[in-house]
C-alpha cells in the first residue's frame, strides 16, 4: 500500500491575492449522516435505555454496576461531538492559471493556506477507488494530500475535476491589456 505523507509549506500571511478567473472553486467538507435532531433522538434513547438498566442491576443489589451506565451514554455523547466539531473542518480549492489556491480551515477557526503554481502541479491519486485512497497535489517533491476525510467516490469525482480544471487552466492565454489590433 503506497502513501504519501503531506510536506508542502503553508504559505505566509502576506500572501497575494489570487487573481481570476477560476476553472475550479471547490468546498470540500466532511459528510455528517446523523443530522441534530436525530442525534437528540439517539442520545436520550441511549440514555434512558442506560438508566433504566442501572435502575434493573441496582434493584437486584448490583449498586457498583450504575455510575457504568452512566459512563456508557456520556461516552457516546462525547464520541458525537467530536464527531460533530471534527464536521467544521473544510478546504477550499482555487484553480487559476497562475496558482492551485488550498485553504484549510480547521474546526477550531486556525486558517492554513497553501499556493502551488499551476503550471508545474501534478495531481497523484494513490489506491483510487479504496477506502485508502489518498489525493495529493504536489510540485519539485512535495505534496499536500486533499480530501482526506471525502469518501472513495467522492475523493474519485474530485480528483477528475481537479485534474480537468488544472488542465483548463494551464490552456487559458490572458488577454493583453489594451486596445484593438489594428
Amino acid at each position: 500500500m503506497a502513501s504519501l505523507v503531506e510536506t508542502w509549506p503553508a504559505a505566509s500571511d502576506g500572501h497575494e491575492a489570487a487573481t481570476g478567473p477560476f476553472t475550479m472553486d471547490a468546498e470540500l467538507a466532511p459528510n455528517r449522516s446523523l443530522p441534530n435532531p436525530a442525534f437528540n433522538v439517539l442520545i436520550l434513547t441511549v440514555a434512558a435505555v442506560s438508566f433504566f438498566s442501572g435502575i434493573l442491576f441496582v434493584s437486584m443489589g448490583a449498586w457498583p454496576v450504575m455510575p457504568f451506565f452512566g459512563l456508557d451514554a456520556l461516552l457516546v455523547w462525547l464520541a458525537f461531538r467530536v464527531s460533530y466539531r471534527d464536521g467544521r473542518m473544510r478546504e477550499y480549492v482555487r484553480v487559476d492559471a497562475r496558482d492551485i489556491e488550498v485553504t484549510r480551515q480547521h474546526p477550531t477557526g486556525h486558517v492554513r493556506r497553501y499556493r502551488l503554481p499551476t503550471g508545474w502541479a501534478m495531481l497523484q491519486h494513490l489506491n483510487a477507488g479504496k477506502h485508502d485512497a489518498q489525493l495529493a497535489i504536489g510540485t519539485h517533491g512535495r505534496w499536500l494530500v486533499l480530501g482526506s476525510f471525502l469518501s472513495p467516490k467522492e475523493r474519485d469525482e474530485f480528483a477528475a475535476a481537479l485534474g480537468d480544471a488544472i488542465g483548463r487552466a494551464r490552456r487559458f492565454t490572458p488577454q493583453e491589456p489594451g486596445g484593438e489590433l489594428a
